[in-house]
């Protein structure tokens, strides 16, 4: 085991806005605490995740060995899958696979990076915590999982339970994800990033959509547009200009093409400006959104706004999440329309707790070796002081 080499499972290089927000976050952290570490992310698709992240770690590689064996054995029954999965961690046998399963061997740890990817939407991907835990009995290494989202609950059991035996450190990101799995629960991986993001870009004012056809019960594309079109012509009919962000291109376009009658081209913004300017952030917002992220993060900044369940059991546990902090916006469901609140909720102002829990866990998972330059004093304590004096944040990106 070599006590350089990091090793990173994350679901990265869709790209997905809030996936790979998470990655980054991760590797801008380790870029800082762990420069001197070899860092290896396994991701689905590791070329667009290899430029999407590129110059975000100096020892950054990228590779989909775990990813690649857990979709070979995706359509197998769970328990089938995994003895296959655990055998050929662990026999090799293959020069498809070895070179990469003995690089995972060389890790100090092995971590499951945030995000809603392991639950019955796609019980095959429990075979990555097979293949973590597999490893980690040959090795030694540290197994890790943060930030996750586990909902809808995989059934039947998986094949090897709990889901995260043998793990050094596991947190759900929702209490109906920790009650299913006997964790703690934590806080979205998101929250190592938003600091950063809420400095990146400065946001004009007004009414920002994000609707998603992705994932979807039936009908709830046609009623969550319907609703975006009432809260775009009530914002146009007060002179508030509206805008239409994109978190994943293409399926994020399918709306805003129903909405472009009142949104024009010119206000659309797209995945790539997002990615390399910062998404568009202030308290002088309102949002109607299906994203999850961008529900966290622009209740992060201070905006109001209505999210909007798109699948029963998936989203509405994702957007509750953030509802339980603090956002103070409503839920959308079904064919309901609720009304945009009148003022934001707590989170904003008690971001600078939540950002110090999270900056906390990455440094109890990861401090800085020997040698390493202490980092600066987080801003968190900056944020707080501001918020404890009652300065405003209003209008900063």
């Amino acid at each position: 085991m070599n006590p350089g080499i990091i090793y990173l499972v994350g679901t990265s290089g869709h790209p997905n806005f809030g996936d790979e927000f998470i990655a980054a976050a991760w590797l801008k952290y380790l870029a800082v605490a762990r420069p001197d570490a070899d860092v290896w992310l396994d991701s689905p698709q590791p070329g667009m995740a290899q430029v999407l992240f590129e110059g975000l770690h100096p020892r950054l590689r990228v590779t989909n060995t775990l990813w690649r064996l857990v979709h070979e054995n995706a359509e197998l029954p769970a328990d089938e899958a995994a003895k296959n999965i655990r055998e050929r961690v662990t026999g090799l046998g293959t020069p498809a696979y070895d070179l990469g399963l003995l690089k995972m061997r060389e890790a100090e740890s092995l971590h499951l990076i945030g995000g809603g990817y392991v639950n019955e939407t796609w019980p095959h991907h429990a075979g990555l915590v097979v293949g973590m835990r597999a490893v980690g009995e040959m090795t030694g290494a540290k197994l890790f999982a943060t930030g996750q989202g586990l909902m809808p609950v995989l059934s039947p059991a998986p094949a090897e339970t709990p889901l995260f035996r043998g793990f050094t450190y596991a947190r759900a990101r929702d209490e109906a994800s920790a009650a299913a799995h006997g964790l703690e629960v934590g806080l979205d991986d998101a929250f190592l990033g938003i600091e950063e993001e809420l400095s990146r870009t400065e946001a004009a004012p007004g009414l920002y959509v994000c609707i998603q056809s992705d994932m979807a019960d039936p009908g709830r594309l046609e009623s969550a547009v319907e609703l975006a079109r009432a809260e775009i012509e009530r914002a146009t009919s007060q002179g508030i200009a509206a805008y239409y962000v994109e978190a994943i291109p293409g399926f994020d376009r399918t709306a805003y093409e129903r909405l472009a009658d009142l949104i024009p081209e010119e206000r659309f913004v797209p995945f790539v400006h997002v990615w390399n300017h910062g998404l568009p952030l202030s308290d002088q917002q309102t949002w109607v959104t299906s994203r999850f992220h961008l529900h966290l993060l622009a209740a992060a900044a201070g905006a109001r706004g209505i999210a909007v369940g798109m699948k029963k059991g998936y989203y509405d546990v994702k957007h509750e999440s953030v509802t339980a902090l603090g956002s103070g916006w409503p839920l959308a469901l079904d064919e309901g329309r609720p009304a945009m609140p009148a003022q934001a909720g707590p989170l904003a102002a008690n971001l600078p707790a939540l950002l110090a829990r999270k900056r906390a866990e990455a440094e109890t998972l990861y401090p800085a070796q020997p040698g390493v330059p202490a980092q600066p004093a987080s801003s968190a304590a900056k944020l707080f002081n501001l918020a404890r004096s009652g300065v405003s944040r209003r209008g900063r990106g």
